[in-house]
């Protein structure tokens, strides 16, 4: 009797030994606490931002000659109204020089005939006035007086040619001024095309040429990122920003919306976006940008500041979120959802502060209805 119980005992140890040998291991699971904070709505943009420069200026003459000199190279800090470079243009200043010099003639000129017109003019008063004594004839007095009129024109006549040398001098310095490239800003020279003695040519209407000069500014940027079309009507100017950039990937750079475009772009095989550009706030511990680094922009259209949240991620088909009962099995409870973005979602309904939910979805075995091992 005892051997026979004994060898029942040993089967029942056997078969729940080999019943928990073969019995699948259960996944574990990561509880996640509820918890207040920050969240945001926001949308990003669909493809990648640049970094742009405040101003920049692909800078040419308008017209073509032999560089005579340059006066910057790449890299040089300029300021606004600088000489950057010049044309050979001696034949321009002889035109300047001779256009002075007939200004010169014009005003000696000018001078000597009005001269003799106010001395016409007094000699006519006078003679005037004698004929009314009676003590010249009438026919004297109008010959001073038509001389008179006659010097008068002469002059007027002057002081016009004398505005005509000006106006040929103000041509022939214009004339020579398109020999100059000075800088319209302050900036930087980003690149320079042509060294001294190579020509230099304008780009004609339709064919791209390499600019002379590029200057642009490198102590002020703004982003510019394309928005998808759907969002882009929930944006307005004036918005906060978060600007992240590849370059710079363990911080963020807050900016506000300064320009919305007026147009959708439509390019072939891409979503229909609208361009978006925000100024970079004054920060003392900015670092030294470039124009052309990539970048991306999270515009924030509201946010509150203490709200109950969980990660985004943790939530299932947008409407629930897992939690474990008291028998270790996996439920879904339904939640309502306020603000979100890519990281957190507030919560409107269905949990409170201090509540458990699963925190590593997407595990195999974690769904719904599974029981399973709560991570210690």
């Amino acid at each position: 009797m005892k051997k026979r119980l004994l060898v029942a005992v040993i089967i029942v140890v056997l078969v729940a030994l080999g019943y928990r040998l073969s019995r699948p291991e259960l996944p574990e699971v990561k509880l996640v606490k509820v918890s207040s904070g920050v969240v945001e709505q926001t949308v990003s943009n669909t493809r990648a931002g640049t970094v742009n420069a405040c101003l920049r200026s692909k800078l040419s003459l308008p017209i073509g000659g032999q560089i005579a000199e340059l006066y910057v190279r790449e890299g040089d800090q300029v300021e606004k109204g600088q000489l950057l470079m010049s044309l050979w243009n001696n034949d321009r200043q002889a035109q300047v020089e001779q256009a002075r010099a007939q200004v010169q003639a014009a005003n000696k000129e000018h001078q000597s005939i009005c001269i003799a017109a106010a001395s016409d003019a007094r000699e006519a008063s006078r003679l005037s006035r004698l004929l009314e004594q009676k003590l010249i004839s009438a026919e004297r007095a109008d010959l001073a007086a038509a001389k008179s009129q006659s010097s008068a024109a002469a002059c007027a006549a002057a002081d016009a040619m004398q505005t005509q040398a000006l106006a040929s001098l103000k041509l022939a310095e214009a004339v020579l001024a398109q020999t100059y490239l000075n800088a319209p800003f302050a900036g930087r020279v980003a690149e320079v095309t042509g060294e001294v003695g190579e020509f230099s040519t304008p780009s004609p209407p339709g064919v791209p040429t390499p600019p002379a000069i590029d200057l642009l500014t490198d102590n002020c940027h703004y982003i510019s990122a394309p928005i998808d079309e759907v969002d882009a009507s929930d944006i307005a100017v004036g918005m906060p920003v978060r600007v992240t950039m590849d370059s710079f990937r363990d911080r963020d750079f807050p900016a506000t919306i300064r320009r919305i475009s007026t147009y959708v772009l439509d390019y072939e095989k891409q979503a229909r976006t609208v361009e978006v550009e925000a100024d970079l706030l004054p920060d003392a511990d900015m670092p030294r940008l470039l124009a052309g680094y990539s970048a991306d922009m999270e515009v924030i259209l509201e946010a509150k500041s203490s709200a109950l949240r969980v990660p985004t991620e943790l939530i299932v088909d947008e409407t629930f979120v897992l939690v474990v009962d008291e028998d270790n099995l996996i439920q879904q409870r339904k939640i309502e959802i306020g603000l979100a973005n890519w990281h957190y979602s507030e919560v409107l309904g269905g949990l409170e502060e201090g509540d458990l939910i699963v925190g590593n979805i997407g595990i195999k075995g974690i769904t719904a209805g599974a029981e399973v091992v709560v991570a210690q």
